[in-house]
């Protein structure tokens, strides 16, 4: 039996993303690895707003170890996405995130996946490094225990 689409309700963090005429394939929809390219943005503006993070000079960094996409209806260019954000896990160094893309004002997802990053020192960039208090906090608010 197949999981059901997540719906808009189930996220707490959103960001609207334009396709681009080179995100379709020859198949005249967005190819798989632009799913994960609008993963990677959500999760690092949200870790960009919220201030937990800074790209050039925080002492730790996350490193993706895992990715999962599943694809449910297909989108094309010139379609406007938006990415849905909400944290599946928070661990003591390692963070899920749950990421749907919703095609236009759709309400149910077209993809759905998570990404998990491990946090690390930044000058080692392979010893794991419990969440900053600011990083803890921001990814706090954002957890939603997903349904099934």
């Amino acid at each position: 039996m197949s999981k059901p689409r997540p719906t808009r309700a189930e996220y707490r963090y959103f960001l609207e993303i334009p396709t681009r005429w080179m995100d379709n394939d020859v198949y005249r929809h967005v190819n798989n690895v632009t799913y994960y390219s609008w993963f990677d943005t959500v999760v690092a503006r949200f870790l960009l707003g919220s201030g937990a993070i800074n790209l050039t000079d925080s002492p730790v960094i996350g490193v993706v170890v895992e990715t999962l996409c599943r694809y449910h209806a297909p989108i094309a260019f010139p379609e406007t996405v938006t990415a849905g954000l909400r944290v599946e896990g928070l661990g003591n160094t390692s963070i899920r995130y749950g990421i749907a893309i919703f095609r236009e004002d759709e309400e149910v997802a077209s993809a759905d996946g998570h990404f998990v990053h491990v946090y690390v020192d930044r000058a080692t960039q392979t010893r794991p490094t419990p969440l900053p208090d600011a990083l803890r906090k921001a990814a706090a608010a954002l957890v939603v225990t997903p349904a099934g």
